[in-house]
């Protein structure tokens, strides 16, 4: 490997451009096309969305996943709401109060869960706590992340589960699916079956892990949440001039196979990179790895030497926990080098 210019496993987001995306890029560039989504690439784009889940569902463009799960929070509770989410969720740990901040002050609450997965009971114990005093925000919305910031996944009757439980409580569910692709290769099941028809209202599906050089898109399955989104987008400065550009990503990504077969890729690499390391003494992976990500335990000194020779990766939840995220344009070459290198450190 040209240790000049590694690969890294901080994050599928430091990954390149898929051939698709690109070519679609490349052929959206070719002429004009009226602005602000009035273009054929987003519509072909939205219908594409719709049939993949299979749901005629509201589609609208942003230009990252925070301002996607910030705006669906806002769209689904008022400044004096609360949201439920894990504690560990994304939308807590890495979105800087986005979703308090577009929501005008929405409270997000935070809750316990085994492997960063919320369940039923946690969920409905704490909308029950306070529910009719209005001294506490009130509770009007989960949101789940899936996959988890653990790697691990909701299974598609844990997903029903938790909407059946939203739907007694009268909450809405949001998903935040920035690696919702990883997820569906991972459990071999179409996108209603753990969305809409497990319960889900709105997810933020996202494609810039997989291959999409920018962008994401909030789908609403209850369409009713969507009302007036588009005053949302603009007033966010999220609403694009030229959505096209946004759009043609998805249309190449969509058109075929290439995001399932790009997020197949990527978790294959991740499992590869998992076997490799619980083979060596002193390191393990601590949580399941079902997607693209893997939680590992290294010694101090492995940990060290390894960003010594260049090698980019994210501290994990405690001391000694690394993440090591796998992209869609991994090689086996790169997992296998890393595992020599931490071999060779480990001793």
């Amino acid at each position: 490997m040209n240790r000049s210019k590694p690969r890294h496993f901080a994050s599928d987001n430091c990954s390149g451009i898929a051939p698709e995306a690109m070519a679609a890029l490349v052929e959206a560039n070719h002429y004009h096309a009226p602005s602000y989504g009035d273009d054929l690439w987003t519509e072909r784009a939205c219908d594409r969305i719709r049939e993949i889940f299979e749901k005629d569902c509201d589609v609208y463009f942003t230009f990252t996943g925070t301002s996607a799960n910030a705006l669906s929070l806002a769209a689904m509770a008022r400044s004096y709401h609360a949201v439920l989410c894990h504690e560990r969720a994304h939308v807590e740990d890495h979105e800087c109060a986005a979703p308090e901040f577009f929501s005008g002050g929405a409270k997000l609450v935070l809750l316990p869960g085994e492997n960063g997965k919320l369940t039923p009971g946690v969920i409905e114990a704490e909308a029950l706590r306070n529910r009719g005093d209005f001294h506490a925000s009130k509770v009007r919305a989960v949101t789940i992340t899936q996959p988890t910031e653990h790697g691990t996944l909701y299974q598609r009757n844990e997903i029903a589960a938790i909407g059946e439980a939203c739907q007694k409580l009268g909450l809405n569910l949001h998903m935040d699916g920035a690696r919702f692709s990883n997820a569906v290769v991972a459990l071999g099941c179409q996108p209603a079956d753990i969305t809409w028809r497990a319960g889900v209202d709105l997810i933020s599906f996202g494609l810039s892990k997989n291959g999409a050089a920018v962008g994401d898109t909030v789908v609403f399955f209850d369409r009713s949440l969507a009302v007036e989104f588009e005053y949302r987008l603009k007033q966010s400065g999220q609403l694009a001039s030229k959505m096209r550009f946004l759009a043609a990503q998805y249309v190449g990504l969509l058109t075929g196979d290439a995001w399932l077969r790009h997020a197949a890729h990527a978790n294959a690499m991740a499992r590869r990179l998992a076997d490799g390391i619980c083979l060596l003494r002193g390191a393990s992976v601590p949580h399941p790895v079902e997607v693209n990500f893997v939680i590992a335990a290294l010694p101090q000194q492995a940990i060290d030497g390894l960003r010594a020779r260049g090698w980019h990766f994210y501290n994990a939840f405690k001391s000694g926990e690394v993440r090591l995220a796998c992209s869609w344009d991994t090689q086996t070459s790169d997992v296998d080098c890393f595992l020599a290198d931490l071999k060779e450190l480990i001793g």
